[in-house]
């Protein structure tokens, strides 16, 4: 839920259905630009990166691209943003292929990994990104439904598709799961899906220690208050304009400033490091 600090960090906007479009934001939030200084750190690799279209996870894509990997990126049906996407890897002379679908959907993480092999012939990364959420006042609004779609989108999707994908990783490989902060300190109207965020926080430690002698590392990322397409997307005008001022830093954060964390976790740079979460989220003490 948005801060309750009177401090404006965004113009009030909402959109309304989700996931939400990036290209509808003002301001648009910020993917990994050119001042960002690649090193070669992912070259040669192949990744799959869930929810790759737009905020948290373009900038992955982008970032991964830079540093020499080769991405399929999952969407549901925002297609002007994953043509963005696509333009901005071209810009970096790597391979990038778009896959439109519902990650809820079995099937679907199926032919998630078989187009992957099929680009590719190889998966070294995974990252699990893509969710939805739903505000409600009240547990009690919650219903059936809403609690079915939250979990498959955000916890069943990343289930079934790191099942499919593991056939296909070896010695080296990395898996980069998408948590929350809200995962730690909770959240009074995201209740649902910060039981999923818990969830993959569980699946993250429990994977780890399951592959670990394969050589399979498993880690994840928790970010805070960062401006992306979910936010106008799940939350009124009012609430979008103080968007993150309730945190230390008083502010939002960029997608820009969260990608590097799934390099380094994603890269050689962690090779001592499963199980693990890291934390962008603006300076807010959790101790998870």
């Amino acid at each position: 839920m948005p801060g309750k600090s009177d401090q404006q960090t965004l113009p009030p906007q909402e959109q309304p259905k989700q996931p939400g479009i990036q290209g509808d934001m003002h301001p648009e939030p910020r993917s990994t630009g050119p001042e960002y200084r690649a090193s070669g750190k992912l070259q040669g690799r192949c990744a799959i990166v869930t929810g790759g279209d737009s905020g948290i996870g373009r900038a992955v894509v982008v970032a991964f691209a830079k540093e020499g990997a080769d991405i399929l990126f999952t969407y549901l049906d925002e297609t002007a943003d994953a043509e963005e996407t696509r333009r901005q890897v071209a810009q970096t002379g790597r391979r990038c292929v778009g896959l439109a679908g519902d990650l809820g959907s079995e099937a679907h993480a199926r032919d998630v990994v078989r187009r992957a092999m099929k680009e590719f012939g190889r998966i070294d990364i995974l990252v699990n990104n893509a969710a939805e959420q739903h505000p409600q006042k009240a547990l009690e609004d919650i219903d059936s439904a809403q609690l079915e779609r939250t979990f498959r989108t955000n916890f069943f999707g990343m289930f079934n598709l790191t099942r499919e994908a593991l056939p296909h990783l070896g010695p080296g490989s990395a898996i980069v799961n998408t948590t929350s902060v809200t995962a730690y300190r909770g959240s009074a109207h995201l209740i649902d899906y910060a039981a999923t965020k818990g969830a993959i926080v569980a699946f993250t430690r429990s994977l780890s220690s399951a592959v670990v002698e394969r050589g399979i590392r498993v880690n994840a990322v928790a970010p805070g208050p960062i401006w992306t397409p979910l936010i106008p997307a799940s939350f009124k005008a009012e609430e979008v304009s103080t968007f993150g001022a309730s945190v230390p830093m008083k502010r939002p954060g960029q997608p820009e400033e969260v990608a590097p964390c799934y390099v380094f976790l994603a890269s050689d740079d962690s090779s001592y490091m499963t199980g693990q979460v890291l934390h962008p989220n603006g300076g807010e003490i959790i101790n998870g």
